[in-house]
Formats: C-alpha cells, structure tokens, sequence
C-alpha cells in the first residue's frame, strides 16, 4: 500500500486541509485512503493537528465530492465535502473545497453545512456559475444519498474502516 499526500485548497489556490495518507484500494464507488487514529494534518500553515479518530476517506471517480466515514468517537459518521472534482497523481490527491458540507451525524441528523460559507465565497472569489451549479447539484445528490443510505454511503466503507481501526 502506497502512502499519497491529501490536499484541499480553496478557490483561489490558497492550501486548505492537508495530510497524509495510505491508499487502501480502489471499488465501484472510487479510491479509498486510510487515516489511522492520531494522523496529523494542518489547515493552511496554521499549527499542526492531531485527529485522535481513524477514518477512511472515499475520493469518487468524476464526482464533484469527497467522503470521510469516521470512527467513534467523532459526532459526524459522514463528513462530505463539496469540492472539485479530485484528481490523482504524482503521489497525491488535489481538490478545491467549495465549502458546503453534508454531514451524517451519528444520532442520524443530516446537515448541510456552510451555505453561509457558500454564499460569501460565491461572491468575494467570483465563483463562475457552472462551478455554483455543479456544487448545488452535489450537494442536493449528497443529501438524498447520505440520507437515504444509499451507494458508498450504505456501508461500503466498513471493509475499508477495519483496516485502520
């Protein structure tokens, strides 16, 4: 298993969440990578962080979306993040972050988070309208599959979570 670099930036190209990984394994839904308990990642270059869950990130084939499941004790399940469609090379995962969220909190509340973000972004960074559009479409797709448990969000990444537990 190789170990790949995850990083998220914002528009603009300013570096977002960034990390470290360990690819476990492609499927029907896209590239599944492993994040033990105690991983560090770092947002921007602001100090270092230390994750005290396991999780598994899903990086969807031609998907404008990103999925972490995580391990107990984390409030959220399912962490999506709307963003760019990822792209894979060179020992590392890119995307941008276009701020909505869809999260399934394990008290099975869904959330779309961040439309605050969303708008404010929208308009200070001049989001172009095809870019507006496609992060709606995901995010209304996320909530009806995260909700509905349906596709890689019913379960398919339990074989994927043992393997860093």
């Amino acid at each position: 298993m190789s170990e790949v670099r995850i990083i998220y930036r914002k528009y603009g190209g300013s570096l977002h969440w960034h990390h470290h990984a360990r690819v476990l394994g492609e499927d029907e839904h896209g590239v599944w990578v492993g994040c033990p308990s105690g991983m560090i990642a770092q947002r921007g270059h602001e100090p270092s962080t230390v994750f005290e869950f396991a999780s598994v990130i899903l990086f969807p084939r031609d998907a404008w979306w990103t999925a972490a499941f995580n391990a107990p004790p984390h409030k959220a399940e399912i962490y999506c993040d709307i963003t760019t469609v990822p792209v894979r090379g060179d020992a590392r995962i890119t995307m941008v972050d276009l701020d909505l969220d869809v999260l399934r909190m394990r008290d099975g509340r869904l959330i779309l988070d961040d439309e605050d973000e969303f708008a404010e972004h929208r308009v200070r960074y001049a989001y172009p309208e095809e870019i507006v559009r496609q992060a709606e479409r995901s995010a209304a797709w996320l909530m009806e599959a995260v909700g509905g448990r349906t596709g890689p969000f019913g379960g398919a990444h339990d074989r994927w979570l043992s393997q860093v537990t």
